[in-house]
């Protein structure tokens, strides 16, 4: 186990640093025996935002300045916290993986932190509240925005950010139907939380190779809620459609999966763009698969217009911070105007490209106004032949975390025939 603090310390430190989360992960090099325990430290202290930070303003005198060792303070609070019948060997733990750290000169101070914090838990712990940023685990801009947004729901889109994530599967409809694969997944005792149209919540998660025919592309991991894309883009038979923003092709997959159309599947990044092929393969489907910006048309598009559009452009990912826990960290208030900001370049890029009467789908994991409403109606605005398609009985849809799916936001656009 200290081996396994060593490492998280590393990884949430990097984080700490300004490094994403994967990547501070694959850089790592964390051992296979223990990279379950890493993961799970280190997500689920970065997924408790402000809290543990709270408790270290009680306990220090000065903040440290070594991320790492600061990280592991955190790890071992959070790990205290979640598991207090291992108090001992907890701390014992980590002073251990101290001694390992910066020639072991933190060793006491770590030792002394955490004795300190088991002792004052009981009224850190009646206090920690009175701080809002602890209370919320969330960054105080990112909690008022969420607050000026949804007034009267910010509470519980807050809390459902700060809770682990469930884990649903895509059925590959081409295979067989949702009902059939609940029946197999039953037979390998694999419990159901929830069904949808295309989809299973499960009652917990389940590693892939115990999923029935999961490698022989029977079925997908895919959110709830980003299943709603491949519906809503409404892909009829023969169709020329565009994925402009692919990767990592769950979306495409979809789309494939639904129906025979002619699919053009785009990623800004190589390794990004592999992971769609990897994918295409796996589900035995068929998509032209190119690496390009979408906003440059000039680089790949050849002239023949597309009858749909998948618009599932970059974003702030507020919607999917439980996933990706060091958003919390990383992401500034600035940030969501800078990808607002390249949402509507890559919008305004391809609205051209789509013929009219065809419809656009404009999504993103974000729960942020400006990145989905406003950025909707200030396109409405600037294009005088696109025409907003109703979702349901309201003009658009926005998801919001909860126990069966992430944030996500969904608009459709359509080109008017003049």
């Amino acid at each position: 186990m200290a081996n396994a603090f060593l490492m998280a310390a590393n990884v949430v430190g990097s984080v700490f640093k300004g490094r994403n989360l994967d990547v501070a992960m694959v850089s790592a090099r964390v051992p296979v025996a223990i990279r379950p325990a890493v993961t799970d430290m280190s997500y689920n202290t970065l997924r408790t935002y402000g809290r543990g930070e709270f408790f270290l303003k009680q306990l220090l005198k000065s903040p440290i300045k070594v991320y790492e060792i600061q990280a592991l303070l955190l790890l071992a609070i959070n790990r205290l916290g979640t598991r207090p019948q291992e108090a001992h060997t907890t701390v014992n733990q980590a002073v251990t993986a101290a001694g390992a750290m910066e020639n072991g000169s933190f060793r006491g101070l770590v030792n002394g932190v955490l004795r300190n914090y088991l002792r004052q838990q009981e009224a850190l712990l009646s206090t920690v509240n009175e701080d809002e940023v602890a209370r919320w685990q969330h960054p105080q801009w990112w909690l008022a925005a969420v607050r000026k947004a949804y007034p009267e729901k910010w509470q519980a889109v807050l809390a459902a950010s700060n809770t682990h994530p469930p884990m649903s599967l895509r059925v590959n409809r081409r295979r067989q139907s949702v009902a059939d694969y609940v029946k197999r997944l039953e037979h390998v005792g694999i419990e159901i939380a929830s069904i949808s149209k295309h989809g299973i919540r499960l009652a917990k998660p389940a590693n892939v190779d115990k999923l029935p025919g999961f490698f022989d592309g029977d079925a997908s991991v895919q959110d709830l809620g980003a299943q709603w894309a491949a519906e809503l883009l409404d892909v009829q038979p023969g169709q020329y459609v565009l994925d402009a923003c692919a990767a990592p092709g769950g979306k495409t997959a979809h789309v494939l999966e639904l129906a025979d159309v002619h699919m053009l599947a785009l990623d800004a990044e190589d390794s990004r763009a592999a992971r769609i092929t990897e994918n295409m393969q796996r589900l035995g489907l068929q998509a032209q698969v190119r690496t390009a910006d979408c906003r440059k048309v000039e680089t790949w598009w050849d002239g023949q217009r597309f009858d749909r559009i998948l618009a599932d452009v970059p974003c702030s990912a507020s919607g999917v911070v439980r996933r990706h826990p060091d958003a919390k960290y990383l992401r500034r208030p600035t940030d969501v105007y800078s990808f607002a900001a390249t949402q509507r370049e890559i919008i305004d890029a391809l609205w051209p490209l789509l013929i009219p009467g065809g419809k656009m789908l404009y999504c993103t994991c974000s729960i942020f106004p400006e990145e989905n409403r406003q950025q909707i109606a200030s396109f409405i605005a600037r294009h005088d032949d696109a025409l907003p398609v109703p979702i349901g009985e309201q003009p658009d849809l926005q998801l919001l975390p909860d126990i069966d799916h992430d944030g996500f936001y969904y608009a459709i656009l359509q080109k008017r025939s003049h």
